[in-house]
């Protein structure tokens, strides 16, 4: 086997793959827009934290296709050496990479913004506690594994709850914003003093930053691989 006929499978292999992964995610996507209730309860037997899954549906259906059409490109593209296939597959990767870099700099020139995005963000997670925690099963599930996974409470503080329809209807507070006692009332609440989940996210992005940096530097890695390889078999189909 030449180095052309090596690139070929190497092409072929790694896209079916992707392919593969594609359907199974497009399928999983499908599977809980259509029918989230047998879904979520297939999870729940697995393990309850994973019923939040269903929240993100719609996201699993975009990139499932996503990857669909990346892996159906690369690999056709690459047994039947068709110029067009690779250079449609060169095209998507090389928008995925520039939209990757784009956004590392957007964050890296914009960080002086970062205060008042963060307020924002703010505002929009308060808003979401004090309407719909305890009245939309979703966004229940999502802050009560949030908080349990990161050990803290609402956004802030537990004064987040404070008009919430959990507060309103139990009269008392999630139990993840108390240390000991349940259920959680006010005063045990204010002597917990459980940080809230931003100041918890923050320390775990900053406690997983070479992890993070390392997958992000594997990801383009193999973006930029699998870029030259495609350009390297479109240019060699001509030349055989």
């Amino acid at each position: 086997m030449g180095c052309f006929g090596f690139l070929k499978m190497m092409m072929f292999v790694f896209n079916g793959v992707i392919f593969l992964a594609g359907a199974g995610v497009l399928g999983v996507g499908i599977w809980v827009k259509v029918d989230g209730a047998s879904f979520t309860k297939l999870l729940d037997t697995v393990s309850p934290d994973l019923s939040q899954v269903v929240n993100v549906g719609y996201l699993c259906i975009a990139v499932g296709l996503v990857l669909l059409v990346m892996g159906f490109l690369g690999c056709c593209g690459a047994m039947k050496e068709s110029k067009c296939m690779l250079l449609l597959f060169f095209i998507i990767v090389l928008l995925i990479l520039v939209a990757q870099v784009a956004g590392a700099v957007v964050v890296l020139v914009f960080s002086s913004l970062a205060d008042v995005i963060v307020a924002q963000v703010g505002n929009v997670a308060k808003d979401s506690l004090e309407k719909d925690f305890g009245k939309q099963a979703d966004i229940t599930t999502v802050w009560n594994t949030t908080m349990k996974e990161l050990e803290c409470c609402g956004f802030n503080n537990y004064t987040d709850f404070d008009n919430s329809p959990f507060k309103n209807y139990t009269k008392h507070y999630p139990s993840q914003c108390c240390k000991k006692t349940e259920p959680c009332t006010e005063a045990e609440a204010k002597t917990s003093q459980i940080a809230g989940c931003y100041n918890a996210i923050l320390n775990f992005l900053k406690d997983n930053s070479k992890i993070l940096g390392a997958v992000a530097l594997g990801i383009g890695g193999l973006e930029i691989a699998a870029m030259v390889v495609s350009m390297v078999l479109y240019c060699q189909i001509d030349s055989k």
